[in-house]
């Protein structure tokens, strides 16, 4: 356990970690063809860093539910101190997905489909991918300090409302409801609602120690 706090603590493990997803699509494509890719290298790209994006959004935001059901736990505080490395790398993710995007219909298509003819899981899409770019350029402490404490960390509760649309995106974009979706996210959501269950116990209870004190 004491090792693997270790690892958890490196910048360099954590690199590691966030890079290699961005490197997994050389080996179907290039290493060992798989046919089902070949025929739309593309398109696997697409949903892959879309997929991964979503993964390290998710995982992100369960680092403060962690910290709060375990607060004296090593591992919890080991994975917080990365907060704001993973929050990039989902960002970088979700770059590359609309880059790929981009690549395959172009950017007509894409306001098109956003604004034209509005479909709504790409302005779901959109919208998401806008509040991470706001979210990864507020990550500089320059920008930090400049925003105050207090209104960056309301800011940034808008990484939730980022989880949900992608969440959306993922469900429509594929025209059926994956059960990856429930495996990103659902984790994520019964992590909050025992979080706010333990916080509002901690609330109740502090008046009665005050009380009895």
């Amino acid at each position: 356990m004491a090792f693997f706090e270790k690892l958890l603590r490196s910048k360099i493990f954590v690199w590691t970690l966030l890079v290699l997803p961005g490197l997994w699509p050389l080996w179907p494509i290039f290493v060992v063809p798989d046919p089902s890719v070949g025929a739309d290298p593309l398109k696997f790209i697409l949903h892959h860093f879309g997929f991964v994006a979503c993964v390290l959004l998710a995982v992100v935001l369960t680092f403060t539910p962690l910290r709060v059901l375990w607060p004296k736990s090593k591992l919890a505080q080991a994975l917080n101190r990365h907060r704001r490395l993973v929050g990039v790398g989902a960002f970088a993710y979700a770059l590359l997905h609309l880059i790929a995007y981009l690549l395959g219909n172009g950017l007509s298509t894409l306001v098109h489909d956003a604004y034209v003819v509005p479909k709504p899981f790409i302005l779901a899409g959109l919208t998401a991918f806008t509040i991470l770019l706001v979210l990864a350029i507020t990550s500089l402490h320059a920008l930090v300090r400049w925003i105050g404490g207090r209104r960056w960390k309301n800011l940034h509760r808008l990484a939730y409302l980022a989880a949900a649309l992608a969440a959306y995106h993922q469900i429509y974009a594929r025209k059926l409801f994956p059960v990856q979706v429930l495996w990103i996210f659902g984790p994520l959501a019964l992590l909050e609602i025992a979080r706010i269950v333990r916080q509002r116990a901690n609330a109740a209870a502090r008046p009665k120690a005050a009380a009895a004190g």
